[in-house]
């Protein structure tokens, strides 16, 4: 048993250290086809994390990383893809945002406001995600197609709402809603040498992630979810509803995307949704999920990781690098790690066999009893 948890430990890490390996190994070699040394490339990205800047802002970009693979994870727990994290983050924090930063909320206690504000963006991202499950089990719409068209209506919706005389307030040549006071924002945590504070809703994305690991390994639900994601056919027959067990997942995925956005918001220096407000998330979401493998822990690595990469972009530039360099790195990663998956699922179950073979071998030479 022991040999057989270590081999499974072994072949679980082969596959994103596998991927990692690879894309420095390609990063390299176009490094040295466009003439630059791939050492001071990659040197000049690690001393970049010298600077205590650099680092906070690594961690700080860490929380909104990871919930958001945690939201592509749900669904693909369920075998959904839900690539509508970004409109449903991005819808959640403009109405949140601007919750927050109305006036009638100025004499409500700062942590009623701040609880209010998380959970109303928990609750626009989990309906923005409920349309697409909607026309899923009533109309077979794929959610692939939906999640996508939604990102487009969530822009269009942003667009018309963010704008004078609606919800948003023109500050110069910025446009966004109206600031979010103090009592509405979550305390940082000054460091050191550092001009960017440590963001402290990374105990959120800490808080989302055991309770995700909790709900999918220790509760019933957790199960089902497991279930009719492996085998629907199998999932029905035991009694488990595929159509709610889906409107389940694809609503908690959504409203964990709805919290994404929420770091940046309560946390970051504009105390307000903007046309400035960071975008993209749902791809990024994606390629975390893939690389953690849609293990809580895996995640956590694999969105320290990104973060790094891309907090490190601009120390590029110093030797002479583009800073697109890191963009290559990290699609090869994605592309390298589902090929290392497969690699690795190929190996198992050829290891798995022979695993057999040997029982069955061992069974036979066995003197069967009087």
């Amino acid at each position: 048993m022991k040999a057989l948890s270590g081999r499974r430990v072994l072949l679980g890490a082969a596959g994103p250290v596998g991927a990692l390996i690879f894309s420095a190994i390609v990063s390299a070699i176009i490094l040295v086809l466009t003439r630059h040394n791939p050492f001071e490339a990659f040197g000049a990205m690690g001393q970049a994390f010298s600077r205590p800047r650099v680092l906070v802002g690594t961690v700080n970009q860490v929380s909104s990383y990871y919930l958001a693979a945690v939201a592509v994870a749900i669904g693909f727990k369920m075998n959904l893809l839900n690539i509508g994290v970004d409109g449903q983050y991005r819808l959640a924090a403009m109405l949140s945002a601007a919750l927050a930063g109305a006036s009638f909320m100025q004499g409500i206690p700062s942590v009623v406001r701040i609880l209010m504000t998380i959970v109303a963006a928990m609750l626009i991202g989990a309906a923005w995600a409920g349309i697409a499950v909607w026309l899923k089990i009533s109309r077979g719409v794929s959610e692939v197609i939906s999640t996508i068209m939604l990102n487009a209506i969530a822009t269009a919706v942003i667009a018309y709402l963010l704008s004078p005389g609606r919800l948003a307030v023109q500050q110069g040549n910025n446009l966004g809603t109206r600031p979010i006071t103090d009592g509405g924002m979550v305390p940082t945590i000054p460091i050191p040498k550092s001009i960017t504070p440590l963001y402290t809703l990374l105990l959120l994305a800490l808080l989302v992630g055991v309770l995700y690991a909790f709900l999918l390994s220790r509760t019933v639900f957790g199960f089902k979810i497991k279930a009719t994601g492996l085998n629907p056919a199998a999932a029905v027959a035991s009694g488990i509803s595929v159509k709610r067990m889906a409107v389940a997942g694809m609503l908690l995925s959504g409203a964990v995307a709805g919290l994404v956005g929420m770091p940046e918001l309560l946390n970051g220096p504009s105390h307000q949704y903007s046309i400035n407000f960071p975008s993209g998330f749902a791809f990024t979401g994606i390629a975390i999920a893939l690389l953690g493998r849609n293990h809580p822990v895996g995640m956590a690595f694999a969105a320290l990781l990104w973060s790094a990469l891309d907090s490190s972009a601009n120390a590029l530039q110093g030797v002479g690098v583009p800073n697109q360099l890191v963009v290559i790195m990290q699609g090869t990663i994605v592309l390298s790690v589902v090929v290392a998956y497969e690699i690795v699922r190929r190996y198992r179950v050829v290891l798995e066999q022979r695993d057999v073979a040997r029982a069955l071998a061992q069974s036979r030479k066995e003197p069967v009893a009087a």
